[in-house]
């Protein structure tokens, strides 16, 4: 017989008679039982084997019920063997779960049952979309990162039963700042269920971020406890206001980790989707423990059907975690064949796609080398700003980055840079200029977690300072690198609070720290945030949207004088002169008066 389709689907066994047919691949499994619950009752049905996978239709289950896996088979760990049946697996293609994960020790033990250990998947609804509309989010406005339980966690004007979660931010005082500060697109965060790496419970510590999930489609019952509705009439909302949803998507390992880590999914029904070495032990290019094989068809089928899910629900884009792991085999490969099923799907092939193009594998920094449609995030972009506002970058690189790192993209008249100062991983933005070093004690990891040699400042105290010359010089840095950002070509990348002055303590690897993530909304600063909206309404009129831009900029120096390379050497700034329509527009960068002016009919100083 032919394969059903992966995953739970109702059918129609006759009238008023509901059947779900389920589906799932374990092709080394001896056995495989679907496992239906009914409160604490759980009922095993054996499943019937085609080819690699297996499947049954069962009558009387309808959406709403509760299920999961039991797989037999070898239980070799050295050989990437993990077939225990005392273990309950979560469907792969789970689209809703019934709880969030916890992480437990008897999880990763042998023969020990974790039925009541493991969230159960919920049989979805039957639901006919219409093909998502085109996106609202176009390269060059603002993406605005967000980890979506710590955005309103603490904001004043959202009910408290709705903080913390995807439907928050479809609420009126959300979509007013976001709409004051231009946002063209949220990023957010991972959204599908994650389970806490297990050296964390015994600090009393939790995963904050989600980059540790478990099956890609599966959202997590915490932040989106209305499901996949809750999620389609969210990004339908920001949809409204203007402002299209980018997903930030894991599909490079799981939290099933290393050896000693839990089966929970994967491990426990298709272990080979796992990346191994010539030995049989697992590849961990991800720094997790292990990495997902793309380079398998079955699991690109997965990937793209997770996408294809998520853009069925109206999101614009992806933003995709640790990148060239997508197309690593185990080489990264710039025309591994993702790139082409993604760019030939009829849901996808306009979606937006943004790699973070790095991973920890060999020959993982892959910067500039995915598809010429794709925006890729720019560390080199983050550290030459910071290294000229602290003093010891040359006005030179800062140009490059500011000009679009044609250095990296090519000459390209689109850059397809993202450009940031700070993001959810390294110091906040108010940290760069607060902290010269990191400060991660909270972590339980003797302080060694973290960016070690960020690029980041003091002003000449450590920490917090009551003084009112180092305050006013944070805040003048803060805005230089704000302005430097808006003044870009390119996509500009802000992380939520950055515009209000957040901090972390110099933590600088938050991931473990829960409410240090949540937005302080009632102390913000208030004029930082109107400079932001200045910044953001200013670009909007700012020429670098057309992209023959470069073409007619006349570079000078602090004196009016016309560049030379002499001048350039050990220069402290420059004069941009750009002609827009009938008007000519000026970038003027003086990092010795700490300021950066933008002018047009108007001007908007960095520093007031």
């Amino acid at each position: 017989m032919s394969m059903p389709a992966w995953g739970a689907h109702p059918v129609a066994s006759g009238p008023d008679a509901p059947a779900t047919q389920f589906a799932v691949r374990a092709p080394d499994a001896s056995a495989v039982f679907l496992c239906l619950f009914d409160g604490d009752s759980e009922r095993r049905l054996p499943m019937e084997r085609s080819g690699d996978g297996w499947s049954l239709t069962v009558s009387g289950v309808r959406a709403g019920d509760r299920y999961g896996y039991r797989a037999h088979g070898r239980y070799e760990p050295p050989a990437n063997l993990w077939f225990d049946p005392a273990k309950l697996l979560v469907d792969p293609w789970a689209q809703e779960l019934d709880r969030r994960f916890a992480y437990d020790p008897r999880l990763a033990v042998f023969g020990k049952d974790s039925a009541a250990l493991v969230p159960k998947a919920i049989v979805p609804a039957s639901v006919s979309r219409a093909p998502p509309p085109p996106p609202v989010f176009a390269p060059g406005g603002l993406i605005y990162e967000l980890n979506v339980r710590g955005y309103t966690m603490r904001h004043p004007e959202v009910p408290p039963e709705q903080r913390g979660t995807i439907a928050a931010l479809a609420h009126p005082a959300v979509l007013r700042h976001l709409t004051k500060i231009g946002v063209a697109a949220v990023e957010l965060m991972p959204i599908v269920a994650w389970i806490d790496e297990r050296h964390l419970p015994p600090l009393g510590l939790v995963n904050a971020w989600g980059y540790n999930p478990v099956a890609p489609m599966a959202l997590d019952p915490g932040l989106c406890p209305g499901g996949c509705e809750e999620l389609a009439s969210t990004v339908a909302a920001l949809r409204a206001a203007g402002i299209g949803t980018l997903l930030d998507v894991v599909f490079n390992h799981t939290g099933e980790s290393d050896s000693e880590g839990p089966t929970l999914c994967l491990r426990g029904l298709d272990p080979a989707a796992y990346a191994r070495d010539g030995a049989g032990q697992l590849i961990n290019d991800s720094g997790t423990g292990n990495t997902l094989d793309c380079s398998q068809a079955p699991v690109r089928e997965l990937v793209l059907a997770s996408l294809r899910h998520f853009a069925s629900l109206g999101v614009d884009g992806f933003r995709f975690d640790l990148a060239p792991i997508l197309a690593r085999g185990p080489g990264f490969d710039p025309a591994a064949p993702i790139f082409a099923a993604i760019a030939g799907d009829p849901l996808l092939k306009d979606r937006i796609m943004v790699a973070e193009p790095w991973d920890t594998g060999p020959g993982g920094y892959q910067l500039g080398h995915f598809p010429a449609n794709w925006l890729e995030w720019n560390d080199r972009y983050r550290d030459d700003v910071r290294r000229f506002w602290r003093g010891d970058g040359g006005a030179g690189v800062l140009t490059t980055r500011i000009a679009g790192s044609s250095d990296v993209f090519g000459s390209a008249r689109a850059s397809r840079s993202v450009n940031f100062v700070a993001a959810h991983d390294g110091f906040s933005l108010g940290d760069v200029v607060t902290y010269a070093h990191r400060h991660n004690e909270a972590n339980g990891e003797q302080n060694r977690d973290g960016h070690a040699e960020e690029v980041a400042w003091n002003n000449g105290v450590e920490g917090p300072s009551s003084d009112p010359a180092i305050r006013g010089r944070r805040d003048a840095d803060v805005r230089a690198m704000l302005a430097t950002l808006f003044a870009s070509k390119g996509t500009p990348m802000l992380t939520a609070g950055d515009e209000f002055g957040r901090t972390q303590r110099g933590n600088n690897n938050a991931y473990a720290q829960d409410e240090m993530t949540w937005l302080d909304w009632d102390h913000r600063d208030v004029a930082l945030e109107d400079f932001v909206a200045a910044l953001s309404a200013f670009r909007r009129d700012w020429p670098l949207a057309d992209p023959a831009w470069l073409e007619s900029a006349d570079w000078r120096d602090l004196c009016d004088r016309p560049m030379t390379p002499e001048r350039w050497m050990g220069a402290g700034g420059f004069l941009l002169r750009l002609p827009a329509g009938d008007e000519t527009m000026f970038l003027r960068v003086d990092r010795g008066e700490r300021r950066v002016t933008l002018a047009r009919a108007k001007m908007l100083e960095s520093r007031l």
